[in-house]
């Protein structure tokens, strides 16, 4: 454009005075280039940078402006670098694409660096560290919860086999009791409701003395009641302990192999995609963060597993009674700003990142979004 310009002002200069009207046109249209070059240099010079919703790094308010995490994070390497640009939302698919081939100048949001990622755009420096998480279904340890899961469904109906069982045993102490022992086992509904007695004190063992068979045949059938009420009681107990701690114990997960055994879901093309396909661990592919939650929360699967500190915003502020954050960080994520290969913007970036990273402001800012830890 400079040359250009050298080239008309010359040419200015070279028309006779006698032209007096064309000189002034040419001046004029001169000095407007003058005035219309830097911006439009400024506008090529204009960069394009694509985002995703990630919350808390980046998301989108009511006004339709960006904030969040990294976007914070570029805002003030923008400044330092003095760079103009523009935000533009983007998949995360077409983030790393667009960078890919130039449409984009750079790409930031929770975008974790990886091997497949490397092969076809440049990552700056890592700004986050972090891992996967697991979210599960919320384990309600209250008075109201464990109630809840005592008299559940199958619950209810072990304790109705357990009184058809007692009932059964108890016709059967009354038939073989009823001829010689009338006093204890009385005729008629009476007489089988001496034998339902009969039969559930002989299974708890309490034993009150206040009846007993006389003939060969009741004994028998209290002696084989008595051995198969052992076997019923503990099974029972069993029950009744495995209904209390049953849900509590699904979620003691300390690694992906953990999962082998419930259903999850997580999001296709992700970074935890490829996390729980290393480990041979299929799932559920979901849309997007929320949707998974939501079927956690309903039960439509066992648990959840994508990018620890995005589950654990969500979950803070939206889902805090009906799911919870297994504790502790499974494998590990570095987030990074995709550029393009070879970018002449990259090293700039890296050594203001540096700066910014060691700073005070970015400790407050991570604990704006994430707390003290």
């Amino acid at each position: 454009m400079k040359s250009v310009l050298v080239s008309y002002r010359d040419s200015v200069r070279r028309i006779p005075l006698a032209s007096s009207c064309l000189q002034r046109f040419l001046r004029a249209f001169l000095l407007l280039a003058l005035v219309i070059s830097p911006s439009l240099k400024a506008q090529e010079a204009k960069l394009t940078i694509a985002t995703k919703q990630a919350p808390p790094f980046a998301m989108l308010d009511a006004n339709g402006e960006w904030y969040g995490l990294s976007i914070s994070l570029f805002e003030v390497l923008a400044e330092e670098l003095e760079i103009d640009y523009q935000w533009q939302e983007a998949s995360l698919s077409e983030m790393i694409a667009g960078v890919e081939t130039g449409r984009f100048d750079a790409s930031i949001a929770a975008i974790t660096i990886t091997h497949d990622r490397e092969r076809i755009v440049d990552f700056s420096h890592p700004f986050y560290t972090t891992g996967y998480g697991i979210v599960v279904p919320h384990s309600d340890t209250s008075w109201w919860g464990m109630l809840g899961r005592l008299f559940s469904l199958d619950f209810l109906k072990s304790i109705g086999l357990l009184f058809l069982v007692l009932a059964f045993v108890g016709l059967c102490f009354w038939l073989a009791e009823r001829g010689k022992n009338r006093e204890e086992f009385r005729p008629g509904l009476q007489g089988i409701g001496d034998g339902f007695w009969f039969s559930a004190v002989t299974m708890t063992t309490t034993g009150y003395g206040d009846m007993a068979p006389r003939t060969w045949t009741g004994r028998v059938v209290g002696l084989v009641w008595m051995f198969t009420a052992l076997i019923i009681t503990s099974t029972f107990t069993g029950m009744i302990a495995s209904s209390l701690t049953a849900e509590r114990l699904e979620q003691q997960i300390e690694g992906p192999s953990d999962l082998v055994s419930i259903t999850t879901g997580s999001i296709s093309g992700s970074a935890s995609d490829e996390w729980l396909r290393n480990h041979g661990l299929d799932f559920i592919p979901y849309r997007n963060v929320d949707e998974g939650i939501e079927a956690v929360a309903n039960g439509e699967i066992r648990s959840f597993v994508y990018d620890r500190p995005l589950l654990k915003y969500l979950v803070e502020q939206s889902f805090i009674d009906t799911v919870e954050l297994v504790p502790g960080t499974f494998g590990r994520q570095d987030y990074g700003i995709a550029l393009p290969p070879r970018s002449e913007l990259r090293e700039r970036l890296n050594r203001a990142m540096l700066v910014y990273l060691a700073s005070d402001e970015w400790i407050a800012l991570q604990r704006r979004w994430f707390g003290p830890s």
